[in-house]
């Protein structure tokens, strides 16, 4: 799917295919320096984040596990209920691991600092987090990424392995849904 076959579904093309690839090259030599010579598990957020993870994960010259887990706060809203499910948990013991999560999106970070907290309680040795992109208009509670692609306006966007009712995931650039979509 590209973005012109849904021109009237969008009102805005926030971020390009081009754009996004460029960061992500960005992103992937500062995680290298970070971690230096350590191994990392990268921790993918489902569904979302399966587009930034498949092509971090390859741009990343560090030594990488990976792992997925599936958390929800959403259903099929357009806004966070603030209760967090574990939809699908990590096959992966995090014990003592380096754990890097790698978010879609970070809107009232509410679930974000449900995830930290839980990995930190299974005794991960640390736990870093990287997001594709941020709502900083959208926060109601306050937490620390490490690195951050895009920060973006509290619109809801899709595209990129954002999601609408599991449509527009397979846009290359990331876009404003037109409220007629879901309203």
């Amino acid at each position: 799917m590209d973005l012109e076959t849904v021109t009237a579904e969008i009102t805005q093309v926030l971020i390009t295919k081009e754009q996004i690839e460029t960061r992500i090259q960005e992103l992937a030599k500062e995680i290298d320096a970070h971690y230096d010579s350590k191994d990392v598990l990268l921790v993918g957020v489902l569904k979302g984040a399966v587009m930034f993870m498949a092509d971090l994960s390859r741009a990343v010259q560090s030594r990488v596990q990976m792992d997925w887990m599936a958390v929800s706060s959403y259903g099929s809203g357009t806004t966070s209920s603030g209760v967090v499910r574990i939809l699908k948990d990590l096959d992966t013991d995090v014990l003592g691991k380096d754990v890097l999560i790698v978010e879609d999106i970070i809107d009232s970070g509410l679930t974000l600092s449900w995830l930290v907290a839980n990995l930190e309680a299974r005794g991960a040795a640390s736990v870093e987090v990287v997001a594709l992109l941020r709502k900083p208009d959208a926060a109601k509670v306050d937490v620390d990424v490490r690195w951050v692609g895009f920060d973006i306006p509290n619109e809801f966007v899709v595209g990129y392995g954002l999601d609408y009712n599991e449509r527009y995931r397979t846009l290359p650039g990331v876009a404003v849904l037109s409220p007629s979509v879901y309203s």
